[in-house]
């Protein structure tokens, strides 16, 4: 039977696309094809954008994307262009400002018309069927009535994209101070849940790179009210629903204040943060509970998200088949208390009094997320238990509920592989070898790091952003170049390979080729070589992921020292003072960027190793949490310039150096620490 429709989306290797590629609906991927198309039929566009695990974009295909009712609205009226938010990112800006300037709020699926030239006039997020086909027959009705006071208002909206992410250069002098960082954060606590940890709101996102700083800040500071609330926090997020407690792995946020019951998709960058942060916070603390977090999280990406060629797949979908076969949200996850019952017989009050199979464990429909409350130690005492015996308790619960989930339908997979969030899960198995020691974490980010450089390393010193079955489309973003070069470098400081450190390097001057606005001193998201959207954004807000100037900064602060190079320092400097007028009124949205003004407001060391001991006293270095250094270091003579002249035969040197001023080496351990204490 053939059908009165031509979708195009069969072709594609976008999970989230070919999801739409049996649709009634005339798809196309964004193209040059469908945009000409656009153009020569004079038709407005329709642009509908989400991603594979977004649980609304689902319900919005099958309520009306699956409808040939209301696919005929779109056929007839509209050239429909699907677009997967995560392979273009870029896209997804533009008209996600748009959006916002439009209704004041975002969200997914997010679904815009927009002119012929692309010029958007219309938009929001999730529609009901009706509103969406009412919505559409009026705005198409409109076009031909009236197509100018569409026009006129594509061009008012127009100047409004384009001014939302204008940065000015900030001809003030560069002056940061603790002062400065004090009173964001003083600001920013109002808003905290001292309760509940995170902050005073729902639903609750992680957001690692606010605790990451918050972290440093109160270790620097020595603020213990500080280091008491992102402890609590972190225990939270480790006890709540919102970590799986039978597999391991962070779902994407909670929807209410306690972290009980997630929005159930795991994305991969969520993963690779939160692995790097309670890295750093078990350094700090030696949490016994931040470990088993860190090898529960990893454990579940290398049975989940890696695949053969050490690349990691995009996330989980939040949606799975339930027992009558319809797909629903957290299906895969949840429990009933009469299937606990069965399967734990006289274990149950035990294993319920843990997990809270009661009114604070309840969700909804007589299902249960498994959630703690208490400490092993309290439990321990609370029921007669050795450590030991809770310990063979807890993995006889895992092995048998485990084993009873895997009967059910999993959750879809999105197998494609970006190489920003490669990066970040790089960089999370980095930042766990460094603080467990685990060599087989190295081999991962080693093998992953490789799979970077011999897949989506272009011969002209570029990147790809997308990888899926040896097929890649899509021009990389700063966003995949920041997160590379910091992954590299973190990956350096564990390895002392320099073709981490110098590959970094690279990518850092093509980005600069690229990338960089002479105006602004900021980088744009999207490259010079890349065909133009309505605006050319520049991302410098730091959200779930931190905006791909501030790493961007950080790297060039870090490279700066390395290579002593006075440009990249001047360019991260520059960077940093552009963002300040904005910090302190809004520090969630610049930790990243905080993080990097206390490189400058406080001391920050060089830490250069030479000698044939050097993997021994790295090792030894990174038992001890030291936010304010670089590390570089070999076992022979370097032309590095922090190396130059520093090699001794049969001696291993610690040289620990202040803007290019050092103190006398030392060839313990503990002496280079009390130098970097003192």
């Amino acid at each position: 039977m053939t059908h009165p429709y031509t979708n195009n989306l069969i072709n594609e290797t976008s999970p989230y696309l070919l999801q739409h590629a049996h649709n009634p609906v005339n798809w196309y991927a964004w193209n040059d094809e469908a945009l000409t198309k656009a153009k020569t039929q004079n038709k407005l566009i329709l642009l509908s954008v989400g991603y594979a695990a977004c649980h609304w974009c689902h319900v919005m295909e099958h309520e009306s994307f699956e409808d040939v009712k209301v696919a005929q609205i779109m056929n007839n009226h509209y050239i429909n262009i699907k677009v997967d938010r995560e392979e273009r990112p870029d896209i997804d800006q533009v008209y996600m400002n748009a959006v916002q300037l439009m209704t004041g709020r975002g969200g997914w699926p997010m679904n815009v018309i927009a002119l012929p030239d692309g010029r958007p006039v219309w938009g929001g997020t999730y529609f009901q069927k009706e509103q969406w086909m009412s919505a559409l027959e009026q705005i198409s009705e409109l076009y031909i009535k009236n197509p100018e006071k569409l026009i006129e208002y594509a061009d008012k909206l127009e100047i409004g994209i384009k001014s939302m992410d204008l940065v000015r250069l900030n001809t003030e002098e560069a002056v940061f101070s603790n002062e400065l960082i004090t009173k964001a954060i003083d600001k920013w606590t109002s808003h905290f849940d001292y309760r509940e940890g995170g902050m005073k709101r729902s639903p609750k996102f992680m957001m690692p790179n606010n605790y990451h700083f918050l972290l440093r800040y109160a270790y620097q500071t020595k603020d213990e009210k500080l280091q008491q609330f992102v402890n609590h926090t972190l225990t939270q997020m480790a006890y709540g629903g919102v970590f799986d407690q039978l597999e391991g792995g962070f779902s994407r946020y909670s929807v209410d204040v306690k972290w009980h019951v997630p929005h159930f998709e795991k994305m991969l960058y969520d993963n690779g943060q939160l692995v790097s942060l309670y890295a750093d916070a078990y350094l700090i603390t030696k949490n016994e509970l931040y470990k088993t977090t860190i090898t529960e999280t990893l454990e579940f990406i290398k049975n989940n998200l890696t695949n053969k060629e050490g690349a990691f797949y995009s996330s989980l979908d939040a949606d799975s088949k339930n027992a009558l076969g319809e797909l629903e949200e957290g299906a895969f996850y949840v429990w009933q208390k009469k299937q606990l019952k069965a399967l734990l017989k006289e274990d149950y009050d035990l294993f319920s009094d843990y997990y809270n199979i009661n009114v604070y464990g309840f969700w909804e429909h007589d299902h249960y997320v498994l959630i703690r409350r208490d400490d092993d130690a309290s439990m321990m005492k609370k029921h007669g238990l050795t450590k030991n015996e809770l310990l063979q308790k807890k993995n006889s619960w895992k092995s048998l509920l485990l084993t009873e989930r895997n009967k059910r339908d999993k959750p879809r997979l999105d197998d494609k592989s970006l190489t920003s969030w490669n990066a970040l899960m790089l960089k999370g198995y980095v930042d766990a070898y460094r603080v467990l020691h685990n060599p087989e974490y190295l081999a991962v980010a080693e093998k992953n790091a490789r799979f970077i450089i011999n897949k989506q390393l272009r011969e002209d010193g570029g990147l790809n952003h997308n990888y899926k079955n040896k097929k890649i489309t899509i021009n990389g973003y700063l966003e995949d170049y920041a997160t590379t070069i910091e992954a590299f470098i973190a990956l350096y400081e564990v390895t002392l390979n320099e073709v981490w450190l110098n590959t970094a390097r690279d990518l850092t001057n093509y980005s600069f080729d690229h990338f960089f606005d002479d105006q602004s001193k900021l980088f744009y998201f999207t490259s010079n070589l890349d065909a133009s959207l309505v605006s050319r954004n520049i991302e410098y807000r730091d959200n779930v992921i931190p905006a791909s100037n501030s790493i961007m900064a950080k790297n060039l602060f870090k490279l700066s020292h390395y290579f002593h190079n006075s440009h990249y320092y001047k360019t991260a400097t520059i960077m940093l003072n552009n963002v300040k007028p904005e910090i302190v009124d809004y520090g969630s949205g610049f930790s990243n960027w905080l993080d990097l003004m206390m490189n400058y407001t406080y001391s920050y060391y060089e830490v250069a190793i030479s000698g044939k001991d050097v993997k021994q006293k790295l090792k030894e270095l990174h038992q001890t949490y030291l936010p304010n250094i670089l590390i570089t270091g070999s076992d022979k003579e370097s032309n590095q310039p922090l190396l130059q002249n520093r090699y001794v035969e049969d001696k291993t040197l610690i040289y620990v150096c202040v803007n290019n001023t050092c103190k006398l080496p030392v060839s313990k351990t503990e002496d280079a620490i009390q130098l970097l204490k003192e």
